[in-house]
Formats: structure tokens, sequence, C-alpha cells
């Protein structure tokens, strides 16, 4: 028993000490200022509290810890996501989040962090829709309109995994934010839009019945913050994702956000 006891002492201490060597292997950005820009419009990763006008969300909440973590202060800055990757990229801002999904394209311009969430594209419908249930049903209706924020994850899945790859198609209705789309699905002037599986879950369970998810994922994605080319800002925040998915804050912010959130 006293052998069994200390083994398990000094199996104890050692996780202690590699945890908190691992803790303090963390960079110090020594209290500095880092400019963070968002378009508070792709809930339930950022967005306005309709009740209280605070700007929040999982992003936000994630961002809070990673400016404690590495010691940095945040301002928090807004765009429009048309113009957010251009921006970032022309140095007005330290990082961009808005649920960048992780392109080479994009890479082009800006850097990304690690990915700190993976997703899947699906389709996102009226809970009374019996039109279509796939792709290819959707496709054949040519009365039916998706909804699509231009440059989205969302709107070349539309495109070319729903459409016919024309990325002018009239069948296209194009809007400034994602919010935008689903009240336009809501109020029946489109009748489908393309959403990741964590926006499209809460989207949905929180409709009351009015929206439902349907079908196969369509495209899997990875979200990652972005950063102008070079930045010395990548290596501490990829650190830093590192040790919050780790010790499971990521996962707590997502049981936060995706299942436990009321509007």
């Amino acid at each position: 028993m006293i052998r069994f006891c200390s083994s398990l002492a000094a199996f104890v201490a050692t996780v202690v000490l590699s945890t908190s060597a691992f803790a303090q292997a963390l960079p110090d950005l020594g209290g500095r200022s880092v400019a963070v820009v968002t378009e508070n419009a792709y809930f339930p990763l950022q967005f306005v509290d309709p009740k209280s006008g605070e700007a929040i969300g999982w992003e936000y909440d994630a961002m809070d810890e990673l400016a404690k973590r590495l010691n940095f202060k945040v301002e928090y800055q807004n765009t429009s996501w048309d113009a957010m990757i251009q921006a970032v990229s022309d140095k007005q801002y330290d990082i961009g989040m808005t649920g960048i999904t992780i392109k080479d394209d994009r890479k082009e311009k800006v850097d990304f962090s690690d990915p700190y969430m993976k997703s899947e594209i699906f389709m996102l419908v009226r809970g009374d829709e019996t039109r279509f249930n796939d792709p290819k049903s959707f496709a054949a209706n040519d009365k039916l309109l998706v909804g699509a924020q231009a440059g989205t994850s969302p709107f070349y899945v539309a495109v070319y995994n729903v459409l016919d790859g024309n990325e002018a198609n009239p069948r296209i209705k194009l809007l400034e934010t994602f919010a935008a789309t689903v009240e336009a699905l809501k109020s029946g002037d489109v009748d489908l839009v393309l959403t990741d599986s964590a926006a499209g879950k809460f989207i949905s369970d929180s409709s009351g019945g009015a929206l439902k998810l349907i079908g196969e994922p369509l495209q899997a994605e990875e979200f990652g913050f972005i950063f102008p080319k070079g930045s010395d800002l990548v290596a501490p925040i990829n650190a830093g994702i590192a040790a919050l998915k780790a010790d499971g804050t990521l996962d707590k912010l997502t049981q936060k956000w995706f299942v436990d959130y009321k509007p």
C-alpha cells in the first residue's frame, strides 16, 4: 500500500509539474495591445446580443482567454466580411476572427493560426420544406433560390457543390451578412442557406422548429484566426490554442455557446 501511494504521489507530482511547465512555456507578450477585428454577424461565434447590445460569442471568449494567458490587451474593432481579409493583409489590424475557413488561396494574402474548430457545411432550410432534400433535388428545381454572402465558403459550396459552377448564377441571392441570409430564408425570399454545422445546429435548435438542417455534409472545413503575412503573433497564438485544447477550455466554450446558450 505504501509503495502504491508513493507511486501515485510521484505520478501526480509529475503531471502537476508537466502541466505547470507547459503553462510556463507559453509566450509572454508583455501586455502589448493587439487590434482584433471581427464582423459580429456569425452567431454563436461572434454576434451582438439583442438584449444587452453587447458583442459576445465563442470567439470572444476564446480570444479573451488567449489574451489572459499570453499577456496581451485586446482592442476589438469591426469591419465587414468583404473587407476583412484585405484589411488584415494591409496591416490595418493584427488579427481577424469571424469563423474564417483556412484556404490555400487566402494564405496568399494572410497567415493563418492553427485550426481552433472543425466544422462541416450543411443545408439549412425552413422547417416545412419538402421540395428537396439534397443538392441534386435542389438544383433540379430552377425556381429555388439560395442565399449567400459573397466570398464565403457557403457561397463557393453553393456554386460548385450545389449548382453549376457559375459564380454569377442568378439563383444565388447575395446578401451582406450571414445573419441576413438566415432572415431571408425565414421570410421566404430564399429557399436554402448553407452553413457550418456549429452555427447551423445553434440556429435550428433555437428556431422553435422554423428552420432545420437536412442532408449529408457537403464539405468539411477548419476555422483559424488570420494575421498579416509574417506576423510575430502567429506562433504565440498557436501556442495558446494548443494550451486551450489541451486543458479542455475550447470544449467548454463549445458546450457553453453551442449547447447551453439560449438567446
